[in-house]
């Protein structure tokens, strides 16, 4: 893959918007994670519509030799993966930004079930807006409402409906992509479905997706939020896993529309947006006194019809559940309130400088099976002695609301866990903390336990290969396909060379 751009490699009305200046290049030489340093692409694509895109991927398929593209939005990976060393990267908000501006077209005809077109480029947080004028929201949202559309659905989207609707690909109708030739493709389930189940979760190794059909549900307009703590980690994973099967239908009570756990190693990681700073002193005592806590997070929307009923369904939720006595809490919030409350976090973690500082999260899918192990080896052992900056997240979700033919990769086992640890820290701790996250990794594989990397980063083939598992087979099938060059993405570091 070639380093340097031939002068005559591009059509002039792409040359133009390419930024070469120093500025430009800084600004996407880094990602959220804050980890990798030292890759810088040789410019900034700014593309004011999808055709500009075409232009500009045929110009690399074409070039006697080739350069690589990254297509990047906000830059939200951990590793390096919307990273590029040489190449272009492509400013995907830019055509937020150019001559088609918002692109999100909320569908509610008759006898159809409602959806959105939303160009790739998007916000989830402006998808929503637009929705809601219409009484409509996605069935799946992420906790961090900021990240494009495009981004997440290269790499699945999860979050606490996922164990109801499944992660956001899973209510994907259709996809526009751009593949690495340079062919803008329309693709669905029935059409072009090999690159609409590629591109869903594929890291980017097919195509730039550039719109997609995400199915909607009617939005409620409050939320009833519940917290829950726990000392007992079999109580709490107990209560998780019974509580992700409560759906109404024959025979089963109505559950939470979201459900999400916690887990605090001290006193100092007990945080939520809707504590009282009393409750915030209360459970960091019982934290401390135990040497540490679990927390279930879980919300039932519901609308100005339906509130007459509300409270009942919560106690019924509630009964039988095993949480620490006393240990209750109950919120009552706007949808949008609830759907915000990462946003705001983001804005006081801002203005006291934490948030842009190194993010080396692990996010993994863990086997049920194996999920009292990895709470021994690893929130026991690994970081036992406490002072973790972050958040450490792990809740369940059921495969039954997966779809096997995505790439996205996921547990054998009909119950896995999600596991993120949403780490932070100060450069000058980066170090220790980066060798804590590789002795999870360590622990992981020295044990046996067959856990998936979700938002995955390896450097070697062999250990890709070992992700992909059966998939992998296929997943070089449609590189060789799509993106035969291997232009796309090479920040993910699955394929250095051309597959032709």
């Amino acid at each position: 893959m070639s380093h340097s751009l031939p002068s005559d490699v591009f059509p002039l009305g792409i040359a133009t918007k390419i930024l070469f200046d120093d500025n430009a290049i800084t600004a996407v030489s880094s990602d959220f994670g804050g980890i990798i340093v030292g890759r810088r692409p040789l410019g900034v694509f700014c593309p004011w519509s999808e055709d500009d895109i075409v232009q500009l991927v045929r110009s690399a398929y074409e070039s006697p030799k080739p350069f690589s593209i990254t297509a990047r939005g906000r830059g939200h990976s951990d590793s390096g993966q919307s990273v590029s060393t040489g190449g272009i990267t492509i400013d995907m908000r830019s055509l937020a930004t150019g001559a088609q501006r918002i692109r999100i077209r909320v569908s509610s005809e008759n006898g159809y079930s409602p959806y959105v077109d939303v160009g790739a480029e998007q916000l989830w947080s402006e998808v929503m807006l637009e929705t809601l004028k219409n009484g409509l929201s996605p069935r799946t949202l992420l906790d961090y409402m900021d990240l494009t559309v495009g981004g997440t659905l290269s790499v699945g989207g999860l979050s606490g409906q996922a164990f109801r609707y499944g992660p956001q690909v899973r209510n994907v109708h259709e996809l526009d992509v751009i593949t690495g030739k340079g062919e803008l493709v329309t693709c669905s389930k029935k059409h072009n479905s090999d690159l609409f189940f590629s591109a869903l979760g594929g890291l980017g190794q097919f195509g730039i997706i550039t719109r997609a059909r995400i199915a909607l549900q009617p939005a409620p307009t409050k939320v009833k939020w519940v917290g829950l703590v726990y000392t007992d980690f079999e109580a709490f994973t107990g209560d998780e896993e019974y509580l992700i099967t409560l759906d109404g239908t024959t025979g089963k009570k109505k559950g939470f529309n979201y459900i999400e756990g916690f887990v605090f190693l001290d006193h100092n990681q007990v945080s939520s947006p809707f504590f009282s700073d009393e409750e915030v002193a209360k459970i960091s005592a019982v934290t401390s006194e135990h040497g540490g806590a679990y927390f279930i997070e879980g919300a039932i929307y519901y609308s100005d019809d339906t509130a007459f009923t509300i409270d009942q369904e919560v106690e019924s939720i509630l009964e039988g559940l095993h949480y620490t006595k006393g240990f209750k809490f109950i919120r009552e919030l706007s949808y949008t309130g609830f759907v915000d409350r990462v946003q705001c976090e983001e804005e006081k973690l801002r203005r006291v400088g934490l948030w842009d500082i190194p993010h080396p999260w692990l996010n993994l899918l863990v086997p049920k099976s194996r999920i009292h192990d990895f709470h021994e080896g690893v929130f026991k052992g690994v970081f036992k002695q406490g002072n973790t900056m972050g958040v450490i997240l792990i809740y369940p979700l059921g495969k039954n609301k997966w779809d096997e033919r995505m790439s996205l990769v996921f547990p054998e086992e009909e119950v896995f866990y999600k596991i993120g640890l949403l780490l932070s820290s100060f450069p000058v701790n980066l170090g220790c903390v980066l060798r804590q996250r590789d002795e999870v990794l360590r622990f992981c594989e020295k044990n046996k336990i067959e856990a998936k990397q979700y938002l995955p980063h390896y450097k070697k083939i062999e250990d890709w290969m070992k992700h992909f598992g059966s998939k992998w087979d296929r997943f070089v099938e449609m590189k060789k396909k799509y993106d035969p060059k291997a232009i796309l993405a090479p920040g993910q570091c699955i394929f250095s060379s051309p597959l032709v």
